[in-house]
């Protein structure tokens, strides 16, 4: 959030028994492919940073540029390139084929080593004693899409995740297309080594927008778009794993393609009605966005009527204590999308 700016509404409340706990501020926007705003709560002007809700973003020109059909990648590499993953097995496998197929191993990755997001993964990695590597890293499946395009331009792959290699100029003229010019410079560094865009949030949804419903776009551009899209709806468990909100939403199939961000971002395009959404959680809590995501698909008519069970623990979280008794719970608060845009 900006330095002066009013603060942002109240968006999410933690319960516990009967009063509120803790309150978390959120951001939204959502727009239609020409940018004409649809909903907005607080300052959909406000710049926030992508993180990894630019991932499917950038595999744009991976697409577009016919490295991945060069390189015979299928659906699932797709998917892995959007990816923020939990480094089980089955991601890892994927990834040192992929880079294999490349001529490289693990060291070409730049996104340096973390234990594995998935839980059980993480638990049995620590029992054999092992360390993690680069490829347990959650954006391990993002960086070869990005080595595959360098190999494709005859560029180096050393360097490839630096602002000015021929890869992130390619990412960068994608962003400018699909925003209208909207990144702001000099970009930063995201935590996987990889530069990350700050734009107003209105930005972030147009860019879903026309990402979801790419028809407008030149063919080259919306074929890459469509072709992503489906993978990411077919492989849901390439992009994320299991137990996460956004797998829940691309099980789902026909509904918003929704991708998370460090520090409480979402981004999503709904392809059936046109628009995208961003959405920027005041103090990066991951559990509000989830929240405040849920709350802003409802006022938006996608949720409707019964919740689907995969959905129902997301939209009201319950507190448990480390007994196992509820003793709380994570809900909208009332009155945030009824805010004035």
């Amino acid at each position: 959030m900006g330095t002066g700016a009013a603060m942002a509404p109240v968006a999410v409340e933690v319960w516990r028994g009967e009063r509120v706990e803790s309150r978390h501020r959120a951001s939204l926007a959502v727009v239609d492919r020409d940018g004409r705003c649809v909903l907005a709560v607080d300052e959909p002007e406000m710049p926030v940073y992508l993180r990894s809700a630019i991932k499917p973003l950038q595999a744009i020109p991976l697409v577009e540029s016919g490295a991945a059909d060069a390189f015979g990648l299928e659906e699932a590499e797709f998917a892995l390139a959007c990816a923020s993953h939990g480094g089980k097995p089955t991601h890892l496998r994927r990834v040192s084929a992929w880079l294999a197929r490349l001529g490289l191993d693990e060291p070409a990755l730049a996104c340096g080593p973390h234990p594995p997001s998935h839980g059980p993964s993480a638990e049995l990695l620590a029992a054999r004693g092992e360390r993690p590597s680069r490829l347990h890293n959650n954006c391990s499946g993002n960086h070869p899409g990005m080595l595959t395009l360098a190999r494709h331009l005859g560029a180096p792959v050393t360097g490839y995740e630096r602002p000015g290699h021929p890869v992130q100029r390619a990412v960068r003229a994608v962003l400018d297309a699909l925003t209208d010019g909207s990144p702001l410079d000099p970009p930063p560094i995201d935590g996987c080594g990889v530069p990350t865009w700050a734009m107003p949030a209105r930005a972030l949804a147009l860019a879903f927008a026309r990402f979801g419903t790419p028809d407008d776009l030149p063919p080259p551009r919306a074929e890459a778009c469509r072709r992503i899209a489906l993978a990411i709806l077919r492989e849901p468990l390439m992009v994320a794993g299991s137990g996460r909100l956004r797998t829940a939403l691309l099980e789902l199939g026909g509904g918003p393609i929704a991708k998370t961000g460090a520090e409480g971002v979402y981004a999503a395009a709904l392809p059936g009605r046109g628009l995208g959404l961003a959405l920027k959680v005041e103090d990066g809590a991951a559990r509000a966005a989830e929240v405040a995501l849920l709350a802003a698909l409802t006022r938006l008519g996608w949720l409707a009527g019964p919740v689907p069970r995969d959905l129902a623990r997301f939209v009201r979280p319950t507190l448990r204590n480390h007994a196992g008794t509820e003793v709380g719970s994570i809900r909208p608060a009332p009155g945030w999308l009824e805010e004035p845009a």
